[in-house]
């Protein structure tokens, strides 16, 4: 069931009113049953996958608490991860280890064509997230099953996060929340603003993006070129829109998630790009990965090698490809070149108090950093990724810029859109856009809104696109 579909309005429309006429201690069972009709929806043969992490995690949790012998206590947890992971690895990498072995040794191993449940990735590591954190002594193992089983399927963040930690959701879950009109009225502006980056420049760049990657090699360099950062901006506006419609729907609800992008385009290096973009799912890794693995502890050789391996099995969560592989392990190259010639300079990477140019630069270069990188990220194969990086840096300016699908007025709906979101995002950067709206006068507050509503019917791009990290 998508956000923007008439099915989520008519769902949403019933589901809250219900919500808030329950007593408190039946609304975590009410949350629980409409998550699991919104997961099973479209394919009701995958509930059973999220019903079972779920039962793990939360048996899981009791036990750690209960056991107090240090070994047991670290075999129920490698137990518990071994089911969870095993669930994860046996979707989305089956197939990618037959064909990689296929390809290696010049076996023919047959591929058993496995469907990939739509938000494994996400509520994997969030049953993982859980038990660890309670193996940790970071968070009290949850004994109510309802209570726990709506936390874990809570359907605004279940299919592409924000992937939650415990201590977050659970309390909440807790609390019984009045109806509110002006949480409603904060939920809407949120919302709305995730159909405008989804419906007026994702689902518009996916059109020219999607024709262009599809065949590289029968289109020239300029569209190529064109197409990289029209991606860039697609993955940005389309995931940071699912997590916008996804906080506002939870915020309906009384319930605050995490906050998962800020402007990560604005980062002067890849470093603070990983600070920006992907907050939930680079803060998990840091957490569950990255520390265990020794962090930045010890030597710097060790450091260095610790963020190749975060780095390399973040692509390879992203996709069971080699593509995606390289993209993270092309971040990696990014961090680590970074810390040495931050190393060779014996400071901090970057002035205190830049000046403009000297920011601007900064910026500029990370954010075609980061698109080389995606090039690898959307392309249909490595063979594609090359091709498309061999023809783009041969003669970037050659051919046509445009396609037929993509003509000279869906370019300017797009550029005048993004121009549009950079500025929200610097005002809000700088001064925080909800606290802006308040301090204005009621009409231009609300011909601001009317436009924003206007706009997104009218250049929205029709069609129902489902959103990209739903293949995650």
């Amino acid at each position: 069931m998508l956000f923007h579909s008439f099915d989520f309005a008519v769902f949403l429309a019933a589901a809250v009113p219900v919500f808030f006429l329950l007593p408190q201690v039946l609304r975590p069972a009410w949350l629980t049953l409409i998550s699991y009709f919104f997961y099973m929806y479209v394919h009701p043969e995958f509930g059973w996958l999220l019903l079972g992490c779920t039962v793990i995690a939360y048996a899981a949790g009791l036990g750690l608490e209960r056991l107090r012998r240090p070994l047991h206590r670290r075999l129920l947890l490698g137990g518990a991860t071994a089911l969870i992971l095993g669930v994860l690895g046996y979707y989305k990498y089956t197939d990618f280890v037959l064909a990689s072995v296929n390809h290696l040794s010049g076996a023919d191993w047959p591929l058993l064509n496995v469907v990939l449940p739509v938000g494994i990735s996400f509520f994997t590591f969030q049953a993982l997230s859980y038990c660890i954190d309670v193996y940790r002594g970071h968070f009290t193992a949850e004994r109510r099953f309802d209570v726990f089983a709506a936390y874990k399927a809570f359907f605004p963040q279940l299919v592409a996060g924000p992937i939650e930690r415990p201590a977050n959701v659970i309390p909440q879950l807790k609390v019984r929340k009045h109806f509110d009109w002006d949480r409603l009225f904060s939920a809407s502006q949120l919302i709305l603003w995730g159909f405008f980056k989804k419906l007026v420049i994702a689902d518009r760049l996916a059109v020219f993006v999607q024709e262009v990657y599809s065949a590289p090699h029968a289109h020239s360099s300029l569209q190529l070129l064109l197409a990289s950062y029209a991606f860039a901006f697609q993955i940005f506006c389309d995931f940071s829109a699912y997590t916008d419609i996804a906080r506002g729907t939870a915020r309906i609800f009384g319930i605050e998630l995490m906050e998962n992008f800020r402007a990560p385009y604005h980062a002067r290096s890849v470093a603070e790009f990983w600070t920006r973009w992907h907050i939930s799912l680079s803060t998990w890794f840091r957490d569950y990965l990255y520390i265990p693995l020794g962090g930045n502890r010890g030597s710097w050789l060790r450091w260095q090698i610790n963020l190749a391996v975060v780095f390399l099995v973040s692509g390879l969560w992203h996709g069971a490809n080699w593509k995606f592989a390289i993209w993270g392990i092309l971040h990696a190259v990014y961090l680590v070149s970074g810390n040495a010639m931050k190393r060779l300079r014996g400071g901090s990477s970057h002035r205190a108090n830049p000046k403009v140019a000297v920011k601007a630069a900064q910026i500029l270069v990370t954010f075609h950093l980061v698109v080389l990188a995606w090039i690898f990220f959307r392309a249909e194969s490595l063979q594609d990724a090359w091709l498309i990086i061999g023809k783009v840096l041969s003669n970037p300016l050659s051919g046509p810029a445009l396609t037929p699908m993509f003509g000279l007025h869906e370019l300017l709906i797009a550029v005048g859109a993004i121009l549009l979101l950079e500025s929200v995002q610097m005002l809000h950067g700088r001064f925080g856009i909800r606290n802006l709206l308040s301090r204005c006068p009621l009409l231009p507050r609300w011909v601001a809104y009317y436009a924003l509503i206007l706009g997104v019917v009218v250049f929205a791009k029709r069609g129902q696109h489902e959103f990209i990290y739903f293949q995650f």
